[in-house]
């Protein structure tokens, strides 16, 4: 029963993740940056964050954090949908009512209870499809995602089993509301939890392949999220406990899904040259206008098939 709870929960919400990013990335236009374009240094200023974050979320006292992740949250969502509600009084209203109800589930249920992790997933899944349409339209490029996932890989795999602070950042954001991780909880015994970094993963690499090589890398995202970002995963922790009769407390995600994203990568490469987005024909989006320029000439495997 657990297992197959689990598995179906996971799927759910790595699918979810990844269609939630591919219908904005189909539907609304983000303001463009205004130089620039991601690089190595870009990569390396992103794990940079990514290791700094944990750190300061455990130096900050108990009651602060939740508080810490309620305004980030709140910004999250205040940034990435600017070019979908674009009234600041409306998205602002929307934004503190989305907050309120995780609170609210959480003082009325608790934090084991279905309502309050229903209330706090949609926050997360929210938050990381708007964040990955950030990057990917403003950009990132799906080789940049590849290096960036086999960067993550290490370091999930070190502060999994080497030094836990995975563990412990899960262990300070117990009992408070606004849990950075989406999932469903049952009472104490049923449930399944996936971060938001392995969902903003999983979205980052299926939206830059989708841009890069259309349905073709679409369809490569979808599997590779089925099989390695949620499936591989949860067998393992199964498996673990059916052999050693000892449950692990953690089976760090991208350990599977960081390599297979960068064969991924590999495979898509072979085709030709990834699409740039002002290379992608949009039609019937919102937000910031596209490119006026006319479509370059796809590559080999890069179809210029148009999107929306």
């Amino acid at each position: 029963m657990t297992v197959f709870f689990q598995l179906a929960v996971t799927i759910a919400l790595a699918l979810g993740v990844c269609v939630g990013a591919i219908a904005y990335f189909r539907a609304v236009r983000t303001p463009r940056p205004p130089v620039g374009v991601f690089n190595g240094s870009d990569i390396f200023m992103m794990m940079g964050f990514v290791l700094a974050l944990p750190y300061i979320y455990l130096t900050l006292p108990g009651a602060v954090l939740p508080v810490v992740l309620a305004l980030v949250f709140a910004g999250g969502l205040s940034v990435g949908y600017q070019p979908l509600i674009g009234n600041g009084r409306l998205r602002w209203a929307l934004i503190a009512l989305l907050i309120a109800s995780v609170l609210a589930c959480h003082l009325a249920f608790g934090e084991t209870a279905p309502p309050y992790w229903i209330a706090n997933s949609a926050v997360v899944l929210l938050i990381v499809v708007s964040a990955t349409n950030l990057n990917v339209q403003g950009g990132m490029r799906l080789k940049n995602v590849a290096w960036f996932l086999l960067a993550l890989t290490a370091y999930d795999a070190f502060f999994a089993w080497v030094v836990p602070l995975t563990q412990e950042l899960s262990d300070a954001v117990q009992g408070y509301p606004y849990a950075p991780a989406a999932g469903l909880r049952i009472g104490e015994d049923l449930g399944a939890v996936v971060g938001m970094g392995d969902l903003l993963a999983y979205a980052l690499f299926t939206t830059t392949a989708y841009k890069a090589y259309g349905t073709r890398g679409l369809r490569t995202g979808i599997a590779l999220v089925t099989l390695f970002g949620a499936v591989a995963p949860v067998a393992t922790l199964h498996i673990v406990a059916a052999v050693t009769d000892h449950a692990p407390t953690l089976i760090p995600a991208q350990v599977f899904f960081g390599p297979a994203a960068f064969l991924g990568y590999r495979f898509l490469r072979r085709g030709g040259p990834e699409r740039r987005m002002a290379d992608v024909v949009f039609r019937g989006t919102r937000g910031a206008p596209g490119p006026a320029r006319p479509q370059a000439p796809a590559g080999r495997g890069a179809a210029a098939e148009p999107v929306g």
